[in-house]
Formats: C-alpha cells, sequence, structure tokens
C-alpha cells in the first residue's frame, strides 16, 4: 500500500519551503524503498528552490543522504531489507557508451525510480537529483543505493553523498593529485574543504586555500591548508604563484563556478597544470580568456562532474578512511536540525555561517 510520510516541499521559484505530507507508492521492479536516517543542506537544493536548475515544480529536496533500505521491488539484487546504504544520484547503467568503455564514472544515462512519488492531492513531485531525501522515506532506483559500514553515523556518512564527494573527487580523481604536487583551492565552503581534504589524502606537498572570508581560511587549514589567501585583499595568482616557487600550481580547483574565480584558476596554475571546475556556474555565465593563453599553457581544462565517482568504488573505500581517523568528515557537520529547519539552513549557507546543516530524522 502507498505510505504517507513528511517531506520538505518547494512549491514556487524564491517561495519559502513547507514541510508537507508525502504518498510514496509501493517499490515497483528495480526500485527501492529507503528509510532517511540523515539528509545534508546542500546548495543543490538551494538551486532548485530558487528555479535555477528547471521549473520543474513542486520539487522534494535532499539528496545528501543515508538511511536503511525498507523495500524492495522485484528484480532487485545486492540489496537486503535493513541494508546501510547511501544515496547517490549516479545509477550507473552499465550500458552506455561510456560504461561500455570501461568508464563507468562517466555514465551518460543514469537512472532515477521510475513511479512517481506525490503529494496528497495527486501532485507529481520532482526529487532533487532523482532523490527527494528531506522526507521520512524516499523512492529511488536500487542502482542509487551504496552499501557502507554502518559503523558511521548517517549524518556523517550522508556527506558523501554530494557534496564532500564532488570536492573529494575533483582533487582525486579529476585533478589527478598525487605526491609531491602543489595544490590550490578556490572556495572555502563544503566542496572546497574536502577538496583540500583530498589533495591531503593523495600526497600534496603545498594546498593553498583561497578566499575573502578569513574564517573559511581559518577553517580550511583544519582539513589541510598549508597556506591561505584572502583574494579580497591580494592578487591570488600573484600569492599562489609566490608560494610555489613563481610557477604556479600544479592543480588549481575552482570551487566556486564564477568566471573571475575560474580566470584566477587558469592563470594561477603551472605551465602544463591543470584546472578543474567543481563549483556550479550560473546558466547565464560567460568566459573570455585569450585562445593564445590557453595554447601557450599547455595542461589541461577538466569540468567535474560529482567528483567523477563510482559510488560502488569511491563510497565504502572513503568510509573505511573516516573509520579509520584518516579523513575527518565529521568535522564538516555544523550543526543538526530538523525538517522544518531547512529554510533556516538555506539561509544560514547563503551567508556562509555553516559548512553542513545536516537534517536528522
Amino acid at each position: 500500500m502507498p505510505e504517507l510520510v513528511q517531506g520538505v516541499v518547494a512549491r514556487a521559484k524564491g517561495a519559502p519551503v513547507t514541510v508537507e505530507t508525502i504518498v510514496i507508492p509501493d517499490p515497483g521492479p528495480g526500485e527501492v524503498k529507503v528509510r532517511i536516517a540523515a539528509c545534508g543542506v546542500c546548495h543543490t537544493d538551494l538551486h532548485y528552490r530558487e528555479g535555477a536548475i528547471n521549473d520543474e515544480f513542486p520539487y522534494l529536496l535532499g539528496h545528501e543522504a543515508a538511511g536503511y533500505v525498507d523495500e524492495i521491488g522485484e528484480g532487485v539484487t545486492g540489496l537486503e531489507v535493513g541494508d546501510y546504504v547511501i544515496l547517490n544520484w549516479r545509477a550507473v547503467c552499465g550500458e552506455c557508451r561510456a560504461c561500455q568503455r570501461g568508464r563507468p564514472w562517466y555514465c551518460f544515462n543514469t537512472h532515477n525510480a521510475t513511479q512517481k512519488m506525490t503529494l496528497e492531492d495527486g501532485t507529481e513531485l520532482s526529487p532533487a537529483l532523482g532523490i527527494g531525501a528531506f522526507a521520512d522515506k524516499t523512492l529511488v532506483a536500487a542502482g542509487q543505493c551504496t552499501k557502507v559500514d554502518p559503523e558511521a553515523t548517517a549524518q556523517v556518512a550522508g556527506l558523501l553523498g554530494c557534496g564532500v564527494m564532488a570536492g573529494l573527487g575533483a582533487a582525486i580523481n579529476t585533478g589527478g593529485v598525487t605526491r609531491g604536487d602543489t595544490v590550490a583551492v578556490i572556495g572555502c565552503g563544503g566542496v572546497g574543504d574536502a577538496a583540500i581534504a583530498g589533495a591531503l589524502l593523495a600526497g600534496a606537498r603545498t594546498i593553498i586555500a583561497v578566499d575573502i572570508d578569513d574564517r573559511k581560511l581559518e577553517l580550511a587549514r583544519e582539513f589541510g591548508a598549508t597556506n591561505t589567501v584572502n583574494s579580497s585583499k591580494v592578487d591570488p595568482v600573484k600569492a599562489i604563484q609566490d608560494l610555489t616557487d613563481g610557477f604556479g600550481a600544479d592543480v588549481v580547483i575552482d570551487a566556486v563556478g564564477r568566471p573571475e574565480t575560474y580566470e584566477t584558476a587558469f592563470y594561477a596554475r603551472d605551465l602544463a597544470g591543470t584546472v578543474v571546475l567543481v563549483g556550479v556556474p550560473d546558466p547565464d555565465a560567460r568566459l573570455d580568456l585569450p585562445l593564445i593563453d590557453y595554447f601557450g599553457r599547455g595542461g589541461a581544462l577538466k569540468s567535474s562532474w560529482y567528483g567523477d565517482c563510482l559510488p560502488s568504488r569511491d563510497f565504502p573505500m572513503l568510509i573505511d578512511l573516516y573509520l579509520q581517523g584518516r579523513l575527518p568528515l565529521d568535522r564538516f557537520v555544523s550543526e543538526e536540525i530538523a525538517l522544518g529547519d531547512v529554510e533556516s539552513a538555506f539561509d544560514k549557507m547563503h551567508h556562509g555561517h555553516v559548512l553542513r546543516s545536516v537534517v536528522v530524522l
């Protein structure tokens, strides 16, 4: 029978979110119902509320979550009721051209649950990133569930479902940071700090945190930054060059996604260095760079989608590193809140007062 639960809904562009009754159908073939234990408040959810992704309102927000398998649909294998899982928005198809070429982290045909969750009046909901986890329970495709060690609390584990994985992966997977590299990270919110933590894990010798907020720069040191640059006070390109023997960094990660931060990243890298864009740009943003500068500097300009992660590979490994004390995931949790506090969490996030507010259910 369909089940009634409480969830956070965005009904219209820019309107405050509300907690409403959600109708969740029984899982169909290939689908799983998950009881949510915790879900982080990610900036992408705010993008949805603001209509910056598309206009398929109403949305059931939330996607950075961990919980327990509650019901399983026909044909689902590899999962059992009670399994502890992190939800992901990259359910690899195994059949597209990327998967067939052995690059499933680029899967071009990721999928979600076929059935729709609704409001009580039958209005279909658009789940954020195909998940919709600001709710007691949600319906997802089985491939969106990744089993991990239950010793890691949901408040921590769920963060790998989006922002922290995006930052870690931008450094380790996309940027290919390795032993002895110099790295600069522009923007020290949750994604940027995760990139710093990833660069530290990979063995970078110099990790430069760049931001306009001294509070964020101080926090970045806790995640592994060896140096900090306040770009509102000094020229960040020169500062990064000065900290890297005049050359620029081997890898520069833009965790903001604005034209001016990307230009800084472009010119702050060493010859043949790599720029990684992981901050999500505004759809109207444009970039103007001399083509000769791109040619003359060589190297690589990359975008990082979800940290180019493969959830089945990366989530269990990163949880193990956390449990070993080698990855400080718990430092990302600024506060624990209830479903009714999501709107205020958006405000705190917008003003840079938190790394992650986490809804605990």
